[in-house]
């Protein structure tokens, strides 16, 4: 929240007043002296009171020697420190500011004739005098003395100690805003409050109630205009984050764009993510669900899984878009058989080769798209092959929820292993792959990883979603082993 101020220009102030009064108890001081004098003596006619020639003017008889025993110099300290007292109490009881007045008032001055006689002192002596016009500058910590100042806050500055908290440059324009106790420019304040897009990096407009409104993206916390859903602005298939006007996207040409991170560790063609496949048999095995059967596996583009797609009879796929399918019809399908180069800011120089894939057994082959991070081709590979296992081990009939769900349990449990190895006592196949090839996984690979099992956990559909955490809370009560036996008996999920 910020606020705004005026700077409080302050003239001057006027130190006259206070100098008149303080001679005028000067004044008193001396008479009132010189008449205790007299009467110490037994003088039956004291001396008359002097006359007062202006303000600051006056005639002063000469003292009578006083039979007080002390020091001449202790005295007047005594009585100049009182004078110092009364005048100050005097100046206390005036509003903040002094100015001259002039004073013709025949009552007041009778009144101040009356307390020459009858002194009355305050109750409260201050214990430090500062003179008018002293004050400490709260940025310097120096006195101000009669120098030009600025109020604010309550507090006194020097013109260049009023300086803004996030440049420490001088405030000069007549309105600032105030966080608190810390003053800013106005521009620096909105640069450091108002939140900016890191899409357009400017800042995020107000909408039509002059609020400002803006979107996050749940895990990686990415703010952007809201128009940007709108303008036909790269996100990347991969992590869904936005590209920025300053980083160029990877264009995967089939309507596809990859971030830069995710790029480090995609996998382009059939080739290379062989060993990963295998890999993640070998997890299976690891977990006594050996897969006798050798199930192909083709990387292919878009456009191809959609033709797969189309072409079988069964299945519930993942909306708005599928990234892997487990075959059960015989098809001909076009995969690619080489790794695409990247020419400025998409791929060229890919090949692919048609395929046709006979049944012999309950599961034809495992497809996935090309050109996706490591560990999310593995989290997809993980998903597809337990539905391989299903079918290949007698479950039959499941409803989507039940079948998607215990599958999504898998590709957690998957990626879970990759990324925390020693948390579980699983086969990882990280040894194997890309600890190898890269000499392990980057903080930047084990974040994407992060977020993929972000994705298992908070998907909005029923079959996905909703039966990924009915199936997860069966295992961790049950166990996979037994939660697996209740399925292939009831067809549903222990509660």
């Amino acid at each position: 929240m910020s606020s705004s101020g005026n700077i409080s220009h302050l003239s001057q102030p006027c130190i006259y007043e206070r100098k008149t009064r303080f001679m005028k108890w000067l004044s008193k001081l001396f008479k009132n002296g010189s008449n205790r004098g007299s009467i110490r003596c037994g003088n039956p006619h004291p001396h008359p009171h002097p006359q007062f020639i202006g303000d600051e003017s006056m005639i002063l008889r000469a003292p009578v020697r006083s039979l007080d025993n002390r020091s001449r110099s202790d005295k007047e300290k005594e009585e100049l420190d009182r004078a110092i007292a009364l005048s100050m109490a005097e100046g206390l009881k005036k509003p903040n500011g002094y100015g001259w007045q002039s004073n013709n008032n025949d009552e007041d001055l009778a009144k101040s004739h009356q307390d020459d006689f009858h002194p009355s002192y305050p109750s409260y002596v201050p214990n430090e005098y500062n003179p008018m016009g002293y004050r400490v500058c709260g940025g310097c910590n120096r006195d101000i003395g009669y120098s030009s100042y600025l109020g604010c806050m309550g507090m006194f500055f020097h013109p260049e100690c009023f300086r803004c908290c996030a440049c420490d440059y001088p405030i000069t324009e007549q309105e600032f805003s105030l966080s608190g106790k810390d003053a800013y420019h106005k521009t620096c304040f909105k640069e450091l409050t108002h939140p900016k897009c890191e899409v357009c990096f400017q800042f995020i407009p107000t909408n039509g109630s002059g609020l400002i409104e803006y979107r996050c993206h749940p895990f990686w916390s990415q703010k952007y205009c809201p128009a940007h859903e709108h303008d036909n602005t790269a996100r990347c298939c991969s992590c869904e984050r936005l590209e920025s006007v300053n980083v160029r996207y990877i264009s995967l040409g089939d309507g596809r764009s990859l971030c830069l991170e995710c790029m480090e560790s995609a996998i382009m063609d059939t080739g290379d993510c062989q060993p990963l496949y295998h890999s993640i048999r070998d997890y299976y095995e690891g977990m006594n669900m050996r897969l006798d059967q050798q199930i192909p596996m083709l990387l292919v583009e878009r456009h191809a899984l959609n033709d797969a797609i189309v072409g079988e009879k069964n299945g519930f796929h993942h909306l708005p878009e599928t990234r892997g399918l487990c075959l059960s019809e015989e098809q001909t399908v076009r995969s690619i058989q080489k790794r695409p180069r990247i020419g400025g800011h998409r791929l060229v120089g890919m090949r692919t080769q048609h395929q046709k894939l006979t049944r012999r057994c309950d599961v034809t082959a495992i497809l996935v798209l090309y050109g996706l991070p490591r560990l999310l081709t593995g989290a997809i590979l993980a998903h597809e092959l337990m539905h391989g296992w299903l079918r290949l081990n007698g479950y039959r009939n499941l409803n989507p929820e039940v079948e998607e769900g215990i599958c999504q349990v898998l590709s957690y449990m998957w990626l879970e292993a990759e990324i925390m190895p020693g948390l579980k006592n699983m086969a990882s196949t990280s040894s194997s792959t890309s600890s190898s090839k890269k000499g392990g996984k980057s903080r930047v690979e084990n974040k994407l990883g992060e977020f993929f099992m972000h994705q298992i956990v908070n998907d909005a559909s029923p079959a996905y979603g909703g039966g990924y955490r009915a199936a997860s809370a069966a295992v961790n009560t049950y166990g996979l082993r037994r939660t697996l036996d209740h399925i292939r008996l009831t067809g549903t999920i222990p509660l």
